[in-house]
């Protein structure tokens, strides 16, 4: 999503020379946006303070002064490398108290869930900016060439029409809707002629095992198998793509593959797919969105609540079969 920040930016300034710092994990995909001119890795893990490798990543900046820096995440340890590389302006939320780290600070209302994407690009406008009404959509470039290589190399068959399902959902339970629901949506699917891809992390391997273990040879578990920018040049063969909302739910919308998408404990308001083509399923119940990492109430109802025959149902009104 922070990608439309950098088109906003560019279309206003095309000779802005953007670069990003990302986590390592992350890096590969932000090479494939065309408005980057380089994707800086930050080898740290997901929470970890790593104070001595942020402070060796801002000296290594301080050498090329950049003007200004855009913290996107809300954390004070995001916040730290651009101090440390002496940036002058560092725009951002407050977020963490972060008094001094942000010297640029913008309003945030909490209470408003507006998309995620126009706060992004609220960051790249001018202080006291009218908030935008609308975001550009991310749109990342596909390797043919990496695509086709790892096609042959994981023994794919391309003969029938591909769903890529990513039962993944790295925040927690709340935002998964269950495995044995993928599982019985993709033994369905298999039924009516389509290949069922299963992609996301090696945390994610167990899942697609139980939803292979349904669908059985039709199904392949390719969990683990892919670095991000992989996953995403694969993702362009899907037909349709089925998933929580999660990271790769976003790569997908970005190599513009119709999407069905389902919510639980967060907000299609908040973080929608950006694909031209999307269905969300979301029970909008009055305990949501609690944005929860596990349901406060044990029930998990607002995904236990969405049947497999809603989501077969959008998924083959978004492939144009029904």
């Amino acid at each position: 999503m922070a990608q439309s920040l950098f088109i906003s930016l560019r279309r206003r300034d095309p000779d802005l020379a953007i670069d990003v710092v990302a986590p390592d994990w992350s890096r590969t995909i932000v090479t494939r946006m065309p408005e980057v001119r380089e994707a800086i890795g930050l080898p740290l893990g997901h929470g970890q303070l790593g104070l001595r490798t942020r402070w060796r990543v801002g000296r290594e900046l301080a050498r090329r002064s950049y003007a200004h820096a855009i913290v996107l995440p809300q954390s004070a340890k995001a916040a730290l490398v651009p101090l440390f590389a002496g940036i002058p302006r560092r725009t951002g939320f407050l977020g963490e108290h972060r008094y001094g780290l942000i010297n640029d600070v913008r309003p945030l209302d909490r209470s408003e869930h507006r998309p995620m994407v126009l706060r992004y690009v609220a960051l790249g406008l001018p202080p006291g900016s009218p908030a935008p009404a609308a975001a550009p959509r991310p749109s990342i470039r596909v390797d043919e060439a990496n695509r086709d290589d790892l096609a042959a190399r994981l023994d794919l068959a391309l003969g029938r029409p591909v769903v890529a399902c990513l039962p993944g959902a790295e925040y927690g339970p709340a935002k998964a809707w269950p495995v044995e629901s993928f599982a019985e949506l993709g033994r369905r699917l298999a039924e009516a002629g389509f290949a069922i891809w299963v992609l996301g992390s090696d945390a994610d391997r167990p899942a697609g095992e139980r939803i292979r273990a349904v669908v059985g040879t039709d199904a392949r578990n390719l969990c683990g198998e892919t670095s991000l920018a992989d996953a995403a040049d694969l993702l362009s063969l899907a037909r349709f793509v089925v998933s929580n909302d999660s990271g790769l739910m976003h790569v997908a919308a970005a190599v513009d593959r119709p999407v069905v998408a389902v919510f639980g404990s967060s907000s299609p308001a908040y973080t929608p797919p950006l694909a031209t083509r999307a269905e969300v399923l979301y029970r909008g119940l009055s305990c949501s969105p609690c944005f929860e990492r596990r349901c406060p109430f044990g029930h998990y109802a607002c995904l236990r609540g969405i049947s497999v025959e809603e989501v077969l149902a959008a998924a083959l009104r978004v492939a144009g079969q029904a």
